[in-house]
Parts: structure tokens; C-alpha cells; sequence
């Protein structure tokens, strides 16, 4: 089963992976729905793992709703924690959907209408990471994927995954996995790194506030 979120598909063992690490990163890019308990959540959500055959996602919270789900009591998948998210979902969004380009800083803040500095200084107040980091995950995601329901070498999983060079992917990889792409294929099995607590929004002083120039998300 696939589910279009922009113009990638993620497949249902890529959001199954991502509920299972808690990855916040993916809030509002996808709803989990169990169907037991007819309640659907964040792929953040800390309640207990339901069955794999259990399971059903949605891209749209309306849509989980109008199949009769009702929202967990305890991620709250209903409400939004910020002002300002729908911004950093418009861009997490977009970050997603272009993870194999060699995208700039000034493309998403471009997509979201706002400038360089005020997108980066919104995105960490918000989620306490950059867009660069944020496209770094998604790319070591889908690489991961691949390395463990593929036969592709690592160099074509390199590429496919939006790294431009092997020399950033075996760092990206090992910063994340505390492997490498090789070790972690052998291991057969895959290594979850649970994903940061969602952060309760809070704001800076304008002196902790420090102007970055527009340039490359990517290295």
C-alpha cells in the first residue's frame, strides 16, 4: 500500500517505520488509525504499538475522520501546538517531497513565503532543528529503507536517497544509525534511534536570536 504525500510515495513500511521511532518529523505529514480502537494518532504518539495488521494511515486528518476515527486523547492529532505550524508542516512538507534535489534554504523559504532568516529562526523555536537537519533525516530514512528491502548497492542507494556524494552519506548514515550503511544492511534488522520529544514551542530573546545568510541546506 502506498500513500501520496505531494509527489513522494512513502510506503506503508516507511510510515510504519516512522511511527515506531515516535519520529515527530513527520507530524501532519501523515495520521496512524488502528483499527481495533477506531482512533487514530501522530506518528509521534508514545501510546502503546498496536498490531501491524491493526493499522491503517491517512494523509489527511479529515479523511481518518471521515472513515470514523476519533483523535487520541493523548497526541492530540487535532490541535495544533503553535501558531507558526503550519509554516514549518508547509515546509517539512516540501522538504519531504524534494529530498532528491539539491535543495537550497531559499527554496523552501521561497515555497512558504518567508525569508531565509525568519524560516530558520521559526523552525528551530519550533521544532528545535534546522531545515537542513531535518532534510538530512528524511534522506538517512529513506536510505535505511532501501538498504533493508533492496538489493541495491550502496552507491545507488546514495544517490536515490538525495545524497550527492558517498563521502556525506556514510557520515549522515553513522551520525544517526552509529553504523555504517554496510554494517547496518548486515545486521539485518533495522537499529531504531527513537526520534526527539515533540518541544513545546517556546520563545527567544532577541539577543539568543543570531542571523544566518541564505545558503544550501545540503553539504
Amino acid at each position: 500500500m502506498n500513500t501520496t504525500i505531494g509527489k513522494i510515495r512513502l510506503s506503508f513500511e516507511e510510515m510504519w517505520e516512522r511511527i515506531m521511532a515516535c519520529d515527530a518529523r513527520y507530524d501532519g505529514l501523515f495520521f496512524t488509525a488502528v483499527k481495533t480502537t477506531r482512533i487514530y494518532c501522530r506518528p509521534s504518539c508514545r501510546s502503546r504499538k498496536p498490531k501491524k495488521q491493526n493499522v491503517e494511515f491517512y494523509v489527511r486528518l479529515n479523511e481518518a475522520e471521515a472513515a470514523g476515527y476519533r483523535p487520541c486523547k493523548r497526541c492530540q492529532p487535532e490541535f495544533e501546538h503553535s501558531p507558526w505550524n503550519e509554516f514549518v508542516l508547509k515546509a517539512r512538507s516540501f522538504i519531504v517531497e524534494h529530498y532528491r534535489e539539491n535543495l537550497l534554504l531559499k527554496d523552501v523559504a521561497d515555497h512558504v513565503k518567508l525569508s531565509t532568516y525568519y524560516l530558520e529562526r521559526l523552525f528551530k523555536q519550533e521544532t528545535n532543528e534546522t531545515p537542513r537537519m531535518v532534510l538530512e533525516k528524511v534522506r538517512v530514512d529513506r536510505a535505511a529503507h532501501l538498504l533493508r528491502c533492496s538489493d541495491k548497492s550502496n552507491l545507488d542507494i546514495c544517490y536515490e536517497s538525495g545524497f550527492h556524494t558517498p563521502s556525506n552519506f556514510y557520515k549522515a548514515f553513522k551520525r544517526h544509525h552509529g553504523c555504517s550503511p554496510g554494517e547496518y544492511r548486515e545486521q539485518g534488522a533495522p537499529i531504531v534511534r527513537e526520534a526527539a520529544r515533540r518541544k513545546i514551542p517556546r520563545q527567544q530573546s532577541p539577543a539568543a536570536q543570531r542571523q544566518t545568510s541564505p545558503s544550501s541546506i545540503v553539504k
